[in-house]
């Protein structure tokens, strides 16, 4: 191949990897999007409940576009709502988190957090993402018990390790969360058994959606399992999908709705509105919220 063949391929290349970074920098990374699905889990002749499911917002103070897209959700009007973690990126984001989430505190709502509602963001190598059990490495402290405060005051549940019911909807919901199992803060122990007979229908909760959590909340009879954490890859390759899911989640799974290997159960894992914020990109894979109905079987 001539020498100026081969300039002129590098400058394309370039030229494209640079316009599609742009792209993922400054495009996709604010086109949220509300996804819909339907779950199957209801007894036969009963109304469907709709449940919506936020996670990762990573939100700072001065994203005032998506607190304001995240507060116009209450028109979808949930008869649930669910965060599964990753509130924060910023010290001072708890007023934002609030913004963002205050025409939804006054539906029925409960949470657990991740990683990133405890300690803030570190610069790091993304292709950190690839190995395997690297080490966690984490930033200064957040203001953990000021969100907590500010979401249970509203009349949100506290999942975090915890086990309860609900009245949703007209309904019973029986509600189970663990703390993030990325950064080992779950107690599933304290919270497992057979889901109630009391409830019509059972949720379990957790940030990170490692296998071993959902198996057991699966075993335990609980029909949908909601999580987050993945960014549903956060960078996608067309035709093949997320490229890690940084935790023991099979990449095929890295978002959307799924049957849970060897059960009953459902799982909807949300690709989350937000990026960390030393890696604000995005490509194929919008940042989004999903209404899950949920439908007799």
């Amino acid at each position: 191949m001539r020498p100026r063949t081969v300039i002129r391929l590098a400058g394309t290349g370039i030229v494209l990897g640079g316009t599609a970074l742009a792209y993922a920098a400054l495009v996709e990374r604010n086109l949220f999007t509300l996804r819909r699905f339907d779950v199957p889990v209801l007894p036969p002749d009963a109304e469907p409940l709709r449940i919506l499911h936020l996670s990762d917002l990573h939100l700072t103070p001065d994203q005032r576009r998506k607190q304001d897209w995240v507060a116009a959700l209450a028109a979808t009007d949930p008869d649930l709502v669910i965060t599964t973690g990753d509130h924060l990126a910023h010290p001072d984001a708890v007023p934002a988190v609030q913004r963002a989430l205050a025409p939804l505190l006054e539906r029925p709502g409960a949470f657990v957090f991740g990683s990133n509602d405890y300690t803030g963001p570190v610069l790091k190598n993304p292709f950190e993402y690839f190995a395997r059990n690297r080490p966690y490495r984490a930033g200064a402290d957040l203001p953990t018990e000021e969100l907590r405060q500010g979401l249970t005051s509203a009349g949100w549940l506290d999942l975090n390790n915890a086990r309860t019911l609900v009245k949703a909807g007209g309904r019973t919901v029986e509600l189970l969360g663990v703390d993030d199992p990325h950064i080992a803060r779950d107690d599933y122990a304290s919270v497992a058994g057979p889901a109630s007979p009391d409830a019509d229908v059972h949720l379990g909760l957790t940030h990170s959606p490692e296998p071993e959590i959902l198996h057991r909340m699966a075993a335990d009879g609980f029909q949908l399992l909601l999580a987050g954490h993945t960014h549903g890859g956060q960078v996608r390759v067309p035709g093949a999908g997320a490229l890690v899911t940084n935790c023991g989640l099979d990449r095929r799974m890295a978002r959307g709705l799924h049957r849970w290997p060897g059960s009953a159960a459902w799982l909807h894992v949300s690709a989350g509105l937000g990026t960390h914020p030393t890696a604000p990109v995005r490509f194929a894979c919008r940042p989004e919220a999903s209404v899950l109905t949920l439908v007799p079987r």
